[in-house]
This record gives structure tokens, C-alpha cells and sequence, in this order.
């Protein structure tokens, strides 16, 4: 039987909760899988922390993605209605059908033979960010090479200015930084406002000079009525332009101070560079880069592992804690890059399935072994206990990651 009581109230909205997450999600997992919260906007949220009820959950047609089934955008997300229509009426936040409809107008972008196609692209843009901290004796890894590389990459893949990739990011971090707190979202409406401007601007440029590009197939479907409106093409631009570089920028830092605190593993992989493919996933199932599912809601009331879960309630996939699940995973806790049967869930399951998987895992297999090939000194330019994480619930990332190597 569970101890619902055995286990504190936590918080993942609290800057303090990185630091403690995999301690606390021992004891969830053990003692309370099924976590009530009290979410920032005052109503019940539910963490689930064990793989197996993940993947339930990740499968289970009770739950909703529909943002605008459950929530008051003033008061709940913190955003003007306006704004949230433009910004959330993407993939990621529906049902089918409308989930498979959009779905479908760009996973042929994202397919694994489409992604094979960008390797050399790839691969010219890690040595170029390499290049140009080479002959310092130190770099940042998160802003020098971490960031810009999936970025640009995105950029190109839509036919977006790579030269503005910085006001993307900043724009990006503001809404990752906000996600599900009303109180910070409500600070982020300016920068919101001109996000949702910019997307408008670039499709009217698009509109009049089509190119050969994600962008301009979109806006293609936009034009035939029936597949893509003007809401959800701005929608789903902002969400590609998020989601195309987020997952990614945490999975190459991770990864890099994952391997510097377990020097074996990295001499191993230095010696056998073969081995990056099954390394990536043990990155991603280790130190997972998203530490929560994005929204899921009940649809109708739910009894569920002793749990009395009601109508509109949020339920949390707590990805980073299932990832480390003993019930799943032999010895969780150690890095293993040879680790076989790794069927992690930092990526997703079901319909909601990352869009771009491919992408990532290419991006960050080929970032990994440049940076390890051409910086064969990297070290931590800092004590781990001074790195601080990036402010989002959401996601598990370094702010920053100070690197030496001479």
C-alpha cells in the first residue's frame, strides 16, 4: 500500500527544485507516485513519477492536450486570450483530429531519411562554432555552441534570418522560463506580442517570395482552407521555432557534463566514437532534457491507483523521474553508454511522439563527437556545484556551462 503521507508537498515551480529532483522523486516513486500539487494558479496538479504509469499516461485517451478545454487564459496561463490563441493552437496542444491534420502538413520535414539529408549541414556548422573558439583557452558551452547549432539549423530548415537567431532565443527562454506560472507569463506579454509580429511579418515577406522551405509549404497549406488557418500557421511556426532548438541545446550540455563527471565513459567514448549512437540515449535517458511532459488534463473524472483524480485536473509526466526508474532501468543511477534495451521516454510516446527525434538525436550525435574530436581537453571551467540550472519547470538544462581546454 502507498503512504500518500510519507512524502512533503513539492514544488517544481521552485528554483531550489533542480537541485533535489532525482532525491525527491526516489521517495515519490516509493512512497507517492501519484503526487497531488497545488499548481501556481491555485488548481490540483498530479506528478506521475514511475515509468510505468508514464507510459500509461502518455497513452491513455482520458487525458486532453486541448489548452482551451480546461483553462481561462487570463487567469490560469497569465497571457491576454488574444495571445494565446495565436500562440497554442500548434500540435502540441490539441486532439485529433486536429492533431493528426497538423501533424501531418510537416512530419515529412522531420521523417529519418529528410534528417540523413542535413548530416553534412550539421556537421559544417559544429565545425564552424568549433573554429571560433579554438584558439581561446575556454568557451561557454551553452551560448557558444550548444544554442547556436540547433538553431541555425532551424532557421535553415524554415528559410528564417539565422543572423536574428539571438532575439529568437531570447524570445524563447521567456516563454519556456513562464510556462504554466501566471505571474511570470503576465511579464513576458510584451515580448510575446513581438514574437507573434515577427512570425506575421516573416509570412507576409514569404507570402510575396515563396522559397524552397518549411516556411513556405505551410504557408502553402495556409491557402487551401481546409488544412491550415492563419492562427495555427503563426501557431505552428512558433512552436518549430521553440521546439526545434530547446530539446536539443539541453541534450549536448547534459551530455558534456554528464561525460566530464564520468571521465571513464568519456575515455571510452573517445576511444570508440562508434559508440555515440547508444551514448545519445543514455544522454537523453539520464540526464533527460525535458524534465516534465508538456499539459495533459482529465477529461472526465479518474480512479486511479488510489487516487480520486477529477475533471480538468493537470497531470505532469514526470519524464526525467520515470527515466530513472529501478522498476525499468538496471542501475539507473550510473551512466552507461553501452546500456542495451534503453527504452527511455525523454523523447515521448503515443501520437504525441517528437516530431523532431531524428533531428535531435543527428544534431546531437554529430555535436558531441566535434566537440570531443576537435576539444580533446574539455574540463569544467567551475565547481558543478556553481552551475546553476535554466528557470523552467519544464525543461532540465543549464543556464550556463563554462568549459576549458588548454
Amino acid at each position: 500500500m502507498m503512504k500518500h503521507s510519507a512524502v512533503l508537498p513539492i514544488n517544481p515551480f521552485s528554483p531550489d527544485f533542480k537541485n533535489q529532483a532525482y532525491a525527491l522523486y526516489e521517495k515519490l516513486r516509493e512512497n507517492d507516485p501519484i503526487h497531488r500539487i497545488t499548481l501556481p494558479n491555485g488548481k490540483t496538479g498530479w506528478v506521475v513519477t514511475r515509468y510505468k504509469d508514464a507510459v500509461d499516461i502518455l497513452k491513455k485517451e482520458q487525458l486532453s492536450k486541448n489548452t482551451f478545454q480546461f483553462e481561462d487564459a487570463e487567469e490560469d496561463i497569465g497571457l491576454p486570450q488574444k495571445q494565446v490563441d495565436w500562440l497554442f493552437k500548434h500540435m502540441l496542444f490539441c486532439d485529433p483530429p486536429d492533431h493528426t491534420r497538423l501533424r501531418s502538413l510537416v512530419q515529412k520535414a522531420f521523417t529519418p531519411r529528410m534528417i540523413e539529408k542535413l548530416n553534412g549541414r550539421v556537421q559544417e556548422i559544429s565545425d564552424s562554432l568549433i573554429d571560433k573558439v579554438k584558439s581561446q583557452e575556454n568557451m561557454e558551452l551553452i551560448h557558444d555552441y550548444a544554442y547556436p547549432l540547433p538553431l541555425i539549423v532551424i532557421c535553415d530548415m524554415l528559410g528564417l534570418p539565422v543572423d536574428e537567431r539571438d532575439q529568437f532565443r531570447e524570445w524563447s527562454r521567456a516563454f519556456i522560463s513562464s510556462f504554466n506560472v501566471p505571474e511570470k507569463n503576465r511579464k513576458i506579454v510584451p515580448d510575446m506580442r513581438a514574437f507573434i509580429n515577427y512570425i506575421q511579418g516573416l509570412i507576409e515577406k514569404r507570402r510575396q517570395d515563396p522559397k524552397e522551405d518549411l516556411l513556405s509549404l505551410l504557408i502553402q497549406a495556409e491557402s487551401e482552407n481546409d488544412k491550415l488557418s492563419e492562427m495555427e500557421l503563426v501557431s505552428m511556426v512558433f512552436l518549430l521555432i521553440i521546439a526545434g532548438h530547446e530539446t536539443t541545446v539541453n541534450l549536448i550540455g547534459n551530455s558534456t557534463f554528464a561525460l566530464l563527471q564520468h571521465p571513464e565513459q568519456l575515455e571510452e567514448l573517445r576511444r570508440d566514437p562508434s559508440l555515440i549512437s547508444s551514448a545519445i540515449e543514455e544522454f537523453l535517458r539520464f540526464m533527460s532534457p525535458v524534465e516534465f511532459g508538456t499539459n495533459r488534463w482529465v477529461w472526465e473524472y479518474l480512479e486511479w491507483e488510489g487516487r480520486a483524480i477529477s475533471k480538468g485536473d493537470l497531470v505532469m509526466v514526470g519524464i526525467a523521474s520515470a527515466n530513472r526508474d529501478p522498476e525499468a532501468f538496471i542501475h539507473p543511477e550510473r551512466l552507461d553508454l553501452t546500456r542495451e534495451n534503453n527504452n527511455h521516454i525523454a523523447l515521448g510516446m503515443g501520437i504525441h511522439y517528437c516530431l523532431g527525434a531524428a533531428l535531435a538525436r543527428m544534431e546531437g550525435r554529430i555535436a558531441i563527437n566535434t566537440l570531443l574530436r576537435r576539444l580533446p581537453n574539455i574540463k569544467l571551467a567551475v565547481s558543478p556545484d556553481r552551475l546553476k540550472w535554466q528557470p523552467s519547470y519544464l525543461m532540465r538544462g543549464f543556464d550556463t556551462l563554462p568549459l576549458r581546454f588548454r
